[in-house]
C-alpha cells in the first residue's frame, strides 16, 4: 500500500465504526493561549475533554497536521540526523467524547493493525501505565487485561509516568495511555527475543506507532489531578511511522510519504540520496532536512503563519533558514531551491490537505523571497567565519553569533576551524545557547491559573443581539500572575462581550455584581471559553450579574470592521481575485488590513479602491446576516473564506450586497454601510514577502484626518504668500534646493580632491602596501567616503583611514584594498570597531569598507594616531 491508501484505510475503518471523519485543523493555534502551533491530534478537541463544549458527534476520526519543533516533544536539531524525527507530521486519530473507552479502543486498534493493515502480530509489543505513587494513581491493570486477549504476557510491558501517562503540557487534560510498538528488525535479529529490551530505548527499528490515551484527569496549575467531567479516548498514530512499518522500510524517509520529495531534491541538487546515517552522511542529512522542513514551512504559511521575527513566524523562519543552510553547505547549492518543492508537495497532499494547492503560487513566492534574503545573509556569514578563523581560535560568543544571526550549525563552524587547526570554545557556545533558550522560554511563557467553578454549563455569546444583559451568572473565575502583573478573569453564563478574534479587538465595559461595579478591561477566547479580564474579582461571585458593553467603543469598532469587508472586495475588484486577507486589526481608532499582493499598490489604484468603498458607504447597503448555516451552503453562495481558519459544520455569513461583499465572519458589524460615514486610506506598504498592508480610518477619525490635511494645506499656502498654484510653487522651490545641493556637493568634491593630493603624497610605505591615516577638514560624509575610495584606488594595495566631524558628530571611515583582506586577513569592520572606542561610539561593516560614528569629537586625534600601531 502507498501512503494515500494507508491513510484512507484508517479513515474508512473508523467511518465503519460510526465515527464522523473531520478535516484537519490549521497548524496555527489562534484561540488556545497555551500553544503557538497545533502540536498533537487532540489540541483542536481540548474543549470537549475539559467539558466546556459539548461535541455534536461523540465519535470522530481525522488526520491532523501537527508541528513540533522544541520543548519536551522534540528538538529541531534532531531532525534529519535520524530516521524518524520530524517537524511537521500527520497524526491519525480516533476520538471518543464520553462514549466508548478502553475496551473498544484496544480491540479496534488491534483489528485495524493486524487484520486490515496486515502488520505481523508477532512483531507487536504494547505498554501500559505502571502507576504513580506521588499522584496516587494505581497501575492500569484494566488495559493489561484487555491486551491479554491479543498478545502474550511477555509482550505487555509496564512503564512509569514518563512513558505511559500522557500530558499535553504542565496543565490540562491528561490520563494513562497504552502504547503500541512494533519491532521492524530483520528476522535474524529478532531470534534472540531482545525486542522487549528495545521498547522505549530509541532504537530506530523498534518504534512506537500508536498511542491510546485514556483521558480521565485534568492537571491543575498546582500539579494536582482532578477527574474530568467525563472519560474520553484520544488516540494518536504517527502516519509516517505507520507507513514505514507497512511498506517494510527502515526509515520514514524511505516511504512513499517522502520518496517523491527526495527525488525532486536529488534532481534539483544533483546529489544522490543513499539513506545513510552518521557523521559521514551530511549530504543525506541535508536532503532529509530539506524534505522535512519544506513540509512544515509550506503548510504553516498556507495556514496563516508568515515568516517573521517573533512568535510563530519566528519559528517558521528558523525552520526555513535551517533548510537553506543545509542545502547551501552540504548540497553545494547556492541558488534558492525550497520554493521549487512547493508545487510537488501541493500535488501530493491536495486530496487530504487542499489548503496548500489552493495557495500554491502565494506560498511559493513567500518561500522564494525568504530564501533569497537568507542566502545573502549566509554569504556574509561565511566571510565573517573566514575572518574569525584567520584571527585565531573562535570564541563561544562569536560561534553563537554565527549560529543565531547567520544560521550556521555549530558543526560547520567546527569544520572550518578544524581545517585550519583551530578550536571552537564549545563551553562558551553552550552558555550563549542556553542563555538564548532561557530568554525564549521567558518570552513564550503563558502563565495559567486554575479556575474556580461556580456553576456548570456552557458559556453563550449573545453580543450580536444585546449590548447589555441582566440576571446572568458567573460560571468560573480565577486570578493568575503574568509578566505584566496580577490578572483576574471571569466567564459568564451569557456574555454580550465580543471576544478578540478575526482581527477584531475584544469588547470592554462593566459588570455590576450584587451592586459592585467591576471594569471589563478586555475579552479574549481560551479555546471555547469567552474570558473577561476584569480589574478585580467580585466579592460575591454567586451574585446576579448585569453585563454592559461599552457601546460607543463597540460602534466605532463595528464601523471599522465592516469597512475591512468593503475594502477587501474593492481590492479584489481593482487588483484581481488573487487578493486574500492575510491578517487584520480592527479597533475603535483605525483598521489595518494585510493582503496577498506582489507589488506596490499605485496611488491611482489606492484612489480607485478608496472611491469604491466610499461609493458603497453612500449606497447605505443593509447588513444581511445568515447565522448557523451549513458551510456547504455558504460556499455555494460564493462566500469568501479565510485561509488558516477552521470552520465548523455551520458558519455565519455576512453580506453587504450579494454581488459585492460576502464573507464568513464571526465579528460584529454595522446594520447599514451608511453608518461608516466616510473611509480614508492613510498608508500602504509591504510587511513581508508578497504581503501588503493598508491602514485606514472611518467616520469621526476620517473627518478629523481631512480637517487636519486641509489645515496643513492652508498653512502651506499662507507660508508661500497664497500663490494661485501651490503645487507649481512648491516644485519650483524644490528645484532651487536641488541646484543648491549640487553646487555644495561640487565644492565639497573639489575640497576633497585637493586633500587627496596631499594625503597620497604623505602615504606611509608598509610591508607590501601603503597606509594613510588623517583627520579631514571635510564635513560631508559622502565626499569623505569618495575621498577614501579615491586614495585607496590610487595607492592600491592600501589601507586608508579618515576621520572628520559632520554636524558636530565625529565619524571614522576605513577603506582596505580587497587584495589585503584576502592576503593579510585585514578587516575594516574590526578595525573601525577598535578605533570607535576613542570617539565614544561604535560601528562596523564589510572587510573592505566600514564606518563608525561617536559622541566625542575630541577623540578623533587619538583614533587617527592609533592606526599605525593597530597595523603593526
Amino acid at each position: 500500500m502507498t501512503a494515500p491508501e494507508i491513510r484512507q484505510h484508517f479513515l474508512d475503518f473508523f467511518a465503519e465504526k460510526a465515527h464522523r471523519i473531520v478535516d484537519s485543523a490549521p497548524l496555527v493555534s489562534k484561540d488556545d493561549p497555551t500553544l503557538l502551533f497545533v502540536n498533537s491530534g487532540m489540541a483542536p478537541f481540548k474543549d470537549y475533554f475539559l467539558g466546556t463544549k459539548v461535541a455534536a458527534n461523540p465519535r470522530v476520526a481525522d488526520t491532523q497536521r501537527c508541528l513540533r519543533v522544541s520543548g519536551k516533544h522534540n528538538d529541531l536539531e534532531e531532525v534529519g540526523r535520524d530516521s524518524y524525527h520530524h517537524t511537521l507530521f500527520e497524526m491519525l486519530g480516533n476520538w471518543s467524547f464520553g462514549d466508548y473507552f478502553k475496551t473498544e479502543a484496544i480491540a479496534w486498534a488491534w483489528e485495524l493493525l493486524t487484520e486490515r493493515l496486515g502488520l505481523d502480530a508477532d512483531r507487536i509489543y504494547v505498554s501500559v501505565f505502571a502507576g504513580d505513587a506521588a499522584d496516587g494513581l494505581p497501575a492500569d491493570e484494566e488495559s493489561a487485561g484487555l491486551w491479554r486477549q491479543f498478545v502474550p504476557e511477555d509482550r505487555i510491558l509496564r512503564f512509569d509516568k514518563k512513558d505511559n501517562f500522557w500530558e499535553m503540557g504542565d496543565s490540562g487534560p491528561c490520563g494513562p495511555c497504552s502504547e503500541i510498538h512494533i519491532d521492524l528488525r530483520p528476522a535474524e535479529e529478532r531470534t534472540d527475543g531482545s525486542g522487549r529490551a528495545l521498547v522505549n530505548a530509541d532504537h530506530p527499528q523498534v518504534v512506537e506507532i500508536w498511542n491510546l490515551v485514556f483521558m480521565q484527569f485534568n492537571r491543575r496549575a498546582d500539579g494536582s489531578l482532578e477527574p474530568l467531567p467525563a472519560r474520553h479516548v484520544d488516540t494518536g498514530m504517527g502516519f509516517e511511522r505507520l507507513c514505514m512499518a507497512i511498506e517494510g522500510k527502515t526509515s520514514n524517509y524511505e516511504t512513499s510519504v517522502f520518496s517523491g520529495l527526495i527525488a525532486e531534491i536529488e534532481h534539483l541538487s544533483g546529489k544522490a540520496y543513499t539513506n545513510r546515517y552518521g557523521d559521514a552522511s551530511m549530504g543525506d542529512v541535508a536532503i532529509r532536512v530539506v524534505a522535512d522542513h519544506i513540509r512544515a514551512v509550506s503548510f504553516a504559511i498556507a495556514d496563516g503563519s508568515l515568516p517573521a521575527n517573533a512568535g510563530a513566524g519566528y519559528v517558521i523562519r528558523r525552520i526555513l533558514r535551517r533548510a537553506v543552510r543545509y542545502y547551501y553547505s552540504f548540497l553545494e547549492r547556492q541558488e534558492p531551491m525550497l520554493h521549487a518543492l512547493v508545487a510537488p508537495l501541493a500535488d501530493q497532499f491536495k486530496a487530504v490537505f487542499p489548503v496548500l494547492e489552493q495557495q500554491r503560487e502565494f506560498v511559493t513566492r513567500v518561500v522564494l523571497e525568504e530564501e533569497r534574503g537568507f542566502l545573502r545573509t549566509l554569504s556574509s556569514g561565511l566571510e565573517r567565519l573566514e575572518v574569525l578563523a584567520k584571527a585565531g581560535n573562535i570564541d563561544g560568543e562569536s560561534a553563537f553569533e554565527l549560529y543565531d544571526t547567520f544560521g550556521f550549525p555549530i558543526d560547520l563552524t567546527q569544520l572550518v576551524a578544524d581545517e585550519r587547526g583551530l578550536a571552537v570554545d564549545m563551553p562558551g557556545f553552550e552558555r550563549a545557547l542556553q542563555a538564548q533558550k532561557t530568554r525564549s522560554r521567558a518570552a513564550g511563557e503563558r502563565t495559567v491559573g486554575d479556575w474556580t467553578i461556580v456553576s456548570e454549563g456552557e458559556a453563550r455569546f449573545v453580543g450580536y443581539d444585546h449590548l447589555e444583559r441582566g440576571d446572568v451568572g458567573i460560571l468560573r473565575f480565577r486570578s493568575l500572575t503574568t509578566k505584566k502583573g496580577k490578572a483576574h478573569q471571569v466567564v459568564l453564563t451569557e456574555s454580550p462581550f465580543y471576544a478578540e478574534g478575526g482581527g477584531q479587538v475584544g469588547d470592554r465595559g462593566q459588570l455590576t455584581v450584587g451592586g459592585e461595579v467591576i471594569e471589563v478591561l478586555n475579552t479574549t477566547r481560551d479555546n471555547d471559553l469567552l474570558v473577561l479580564t476584569v480589574d478585580r474579582l467580585p466579592a460575591k461571585p454567586s451574585a446576579p450579574v448585569v453585563a454592559q458593553v461599552n457601546a460607543a467603543l463597540r460602534a466605532r469598532t463595528e464601523r471599522n470592521h465592516t469597512a475591512t469587508h468593503l475594502l477587501q472586495a474593492a481590492l479584489r475588484e481593482v487588483l484581481g481575485p488573487h487578493v486574500q486577507q492575510r491578517g487584520s486589526l480592527v479597533n475603535g481608532d483605525y483598521l489595518r488590513f494585510d493582503f496577498s499582493h506582489f507589488s506596490k499598490v499605485s496611488d491611482g489604484e489606492l484612489a480607485r479602491v478608496e472611491e469604491i468603498v466610499n461609493v458603497r458607504i453612500r449606497q447605505t447597503i443593509a447588513l444581511e446576516e445568515a447565522r448557523a448555516i451549513p458551510i456547504a451552503e455558504a460556499a455555494a453562495a460564493g462566500a469568501t473564506m479565510l485561509f488558516g481558519e477552521k470552520y465548523g459544520e455551520s458558519v455565519r455569513m455576512i453580506t453587504f450586497d450579494a454581488d459585492y461583499s460576502r464573507e464568513l465572519c464571526g465579528g460584529t458589524h454595522v446594520a447599514n454601510t451608511g453608518s461608516i460615514g466616510q473611509f480614508r486610506i492613510i498608508s500602504e506598504g509591504a510587511v513581508a514577502a508578497g504581503i501588503r498592508r493598508i491602514e485606514a480610518i472611518t467616520a469621526e477619525g476620517a473627518d478629523a484626518y481631512v480637517r487636519e490635511q486641509l489645515s496643513v494645506l492652508s498653512a502651506v499656502r499662507e507660508s508661500l504668500k497664497n500663490p494661485i498654484d501651490v503645487l507649481t510653487q512648491v516644485e519650483a522651490i524644490q528645484e532651487e534646493l536641488r541646484a543648491a545641493r549640487r553646487e555644495i556637493e561640487r565644492l565639497h568634491q573639489e575640497q576633497a580632491n585637493e586633500a587627496a593630493k596631499d594625503l597620497v603624497a604623505g602615504a606611509v610605505a608598509r610591508d607590501g602596501y601603503r597606509l594613510v591615516a588623517a583627520k579631514l577638514a571635510l564635513e560631508d560624509a559622502k565626499a569623505a567616503k569618495s575621498l577614501a575610495f579615491q586614495i585607496e584606488d590610487q595607492l592600491s594595495p592600501a589601507v586608508v583611514v579618515v576621520g572628520f566631524v559632520s554636524a558636530g558628530k565625529p565619524q571614522l571611515m576605513v577603506a582596505i584594498s580587497k587584495a589585503l583582506t584576502t592576503r593579510e586577513g585585514f578587516h575594516a569592520g574590526q578595525v573601525v570597531k577598535t578605533l570607535a572606542a576613542h570617539i565614544g561610539g561604535g560601528g562596523g561593516g564589510q572587510a573592505f569598507f566600514a564606518s563608525a560614528g561617536g559622541s566625542r569629537p575630541e577623540g578623533l586625534g587619538e583614533a587617527i594616531a592609533s592606526v599605525a600601531e593597530i597595523f603593526e
